[in-house]
């Protein structure tokens, strides 16, 4: 007997980037314009948050919030905290909570999944019921920068851990073409840089090069002292003030933590994706944010938008026009 043809599903899946998520507004925004509005949404970290805001029917008002975000606002939402993480991210939840839509995951009309870790176990955690800003509170809780979130009886982190870019979540909630949003295709451009002392590029007129104003703080000369003082005392090794020429500068802690996110979290998506690869993947180039480059929206959103008009001649063959 043949089978009988149906309209397939089309699922979008966000990716985890911390600031660099601001991009899926962009990838959004291209899709709907181009009549493609997802059937299935699901994210994962910042992909989870965005991913919320779109199948709650808040995306417009949330990415206006977004763009009107500057350091002083993104500091007032950074409640410290000196256990389990740098900040508790109660302030930015309940600022959802009381401006935006809180309902039920399973009430939502365009139907919507959170990936979350157990920190106990490793386990990938699928958030599919109860509040929606429990859930994404959980999915973004990144370690080391905000607290551990204890739902169900399990203590639950970022599930940029395990899954950057849940593929598998959409597949599993009945999505027939996945669109997967990869926000760590492009993040090491960022590190790969020439190291400080190598021979500089010569610029062209006598120009001169100007400082990058996002480099980390990595003048910690604390830091620095103590490493030289313990070399120091390590016999056969050179004295403290020629350790201090011969060594690079060292990076801040934020910084270390941060670029190993980073690595993690690309080398976790290329497996990921190798083992379950969407029909299309949307890779917006981002690798001149930051993690915590909140206030800078514009330009993920920006690119985010162009890496998706780009792509979108790639789903053409599967018919998707007249959705």
């Amino acid at each position: 007997m043949p089978l009988v043809p149906r309209k397939p599903k089309l699922g979008l899946v966000l990716g985890s980037g911390s600031a660099r998520g601001w991009a899926h507004f962009g990838v959004l925004r291209a899709l709907l314009e181009a009549g493609l509005k997802p059937d299935i949404v699901c994210g994962s970290s910042i992909g989870a948050l965005v991913g919320a805001s779109y199948a709650a029917g808040e995306m417009q008002r949330f990415e206006d919030w977004v763009l009107g975000l500057g350091m002083r606002k993104v500091l007032g939402f950074m409640d410290f905290n000196i256990t389990g993480g740098m900040l508790k991210g109660e302030k930015l939840i309940s600022f959802w909570r009381e401006n935006f839509v809180d309902s039920a995951i399973e009430d939502l009309a365009t139907p919507f999944g959170a990936v979350a870790t157990d920190l106990h176990s490793g386990a990938e955690v699928w958030l599919r019921k109860g509040s929606i800003a429990d859930a994404v509170r959980a999915s973004i809780a990144l370690p080391g920068l905000f607290t551990p979130v204890y739902r169900d009886q399990r203590l639950l982190v970022d599930g940029g851990i395990v899954n950057p870019v849940p593929t598998s979540l959409a597949r599993a909630m009945g999505a027939d073409i996945v669109i997967a949003v990869d926000l760590n295709a492009d993040i090491m451009r960022r590190h790969l840089r020439p190291l400080e002392g190598e021979q500089e590029t010569e610029l062209p007129d006598g120009e001169q090069a100007v400082p990058d104003a996002e480099e980390p703080a990595q003048n910690m000369a604390w830091m620095r002292r103590l490493q030289q003082g313990v070399m120091s005392w390590m016999p056969g090794q050179p004295r403290s003030d020629e350790v201090t020429s011969s060594l690079p500068p060292t990076p801040s802690l934020l910084d270390v933590v941060m670029v190993s996110v980073n690595i993690m979290q690309m080398r976790i998506t290329r497996s990921r994706l190798a083992g379950d690869p969407p029909e299309l993947v949307i890779a917006p180039r981002l690798a001149q944010l930051g993690l915590l480059d909140f206030h800078r929206a514009r330009e993920a959103i920006d690119a985010g938008y162009e890496a998706a008009r780009a792509a979108l001649p790639g789903l053409r063959h599967w018919g998707l026009e007249n959705r």
